[in-house]
């Protein structure tokens, strides 16, 4: 089983390279309500995106899907979710769920007219996760562990995946009947770190999640100008992984528990150089 691999652009030529190069979703973020309140002082993408964006991304694509994130639900969401809608969006993300309400109201705008995809990066949405999923057992679900951490007072963003939190929280959702979930993003295959992509891939396939966000450092194409670099990047960074992916089918339980474990000491690691 491969990962459905998730890249963030507004830029229609990257789309196109990405989609090429076997990427599986276009990102395009449109959340900016509370985000640099939370993540305040912290390395992290502040999106410029536009509605205006997806349109013109949509019409360079032809097998790749185009998730959009929205801003929190908020006066204005009905009809930002109606101009997501009528420019192509396959898939809308809600962030920042607090309270029932908003779930309920996500739904009721989006009305079936595309998917839907709950980013669950709070600790209230942790908590009543259950009755999320009773409003709406059909959305795909997406645990965010850049504002989960945060939530949860932590210094490193995969804290919640080496101290179990991830994996209560699949399996809330298996034992709801969520299959379409995933979580966290990725770097490129063979990059040397305490906390490797491939610790991080064979984590997925452990919990048998389905999708991942390809992070700033695969490929940053807001620093990077050079269309053929780009397309150099990312075409080796997925075809590594891919073939990285390949090497899991003969994973047996004792591989995968050795992993986990081995995840648990390396953030162990991190976090104690950051305190």
């Amino acid at each position: 089983m491969n990962l459905k691999l998730l890249y963030i652009t507004n830029s229609p030529e990257v789309a196109k390279i990405a989609e090429d190069a076997g990427v599986d979703r276009i990102f395009v973020d449109l959340e900016t309500l509370g985000k640099n309140q939370r993540q305040f002082g912290r390395d992290t993408v502040k999106s410029a995106h536009a509605i205006a964006d997806i349109s013109k991304i949509k019409a360079e694509l032809t097998t790749a899907e185009v998730l959009v994130r929205v801003n929190p639900i908020n006066d204005a969401s009905k009809d930002e979710i109606d101009a997501v809608i009528a420019t192509g969006a396959d898939v809308i993300m809600l962030p920042m769920i607090t309270r029932l309400e908003q779930a309920q109201t996500f739904v009721d705008y989006v009305a079936g007219r595309c998917k839907m995809n709950m980013l669950i990066e709070t600790a209230e949405s942790v908590d009543f996760l259950s009755e999320i999923i009773k409003i709406a057992p059909d959305a795909e679900y997406f645990i965010g562990l850049n504002d989960l951490h945060l939530a949860y007072g932590q210094s490193f963003m995969f804290e919640p995946l080496a101290d179990g939190t991830v994996e209560r929280i699949i399996n809330t959702l298996r034992q709801s009947g969520i299959t379409e979930y995933g979580f966290g993003g990725v770097a490129r295959v063979g990059e040397e770190a305490i906390l490797s992509a491939e610790k991080i891939i064979t984590e997925h396939h452990r919990l048998n999640s389905k999708m991942v966000i390809l992070s700033r450092s695969f490929c940053n194409a807001l620093e990077i100008k050079d269309l053929d670099k780009i397309k150099e990047l990312v075409e080796s960074g997925v075809k590594n992984m891919r073939t990285f992916e390949a090497t899991l089918d003969a994973y047996t339980p004792d591989h995968y528990e050795k992993n986990r474990l081995a995840v648990i000491k390396a953030v162990d690691g991190i976090r104690s150089q950051l305190k």
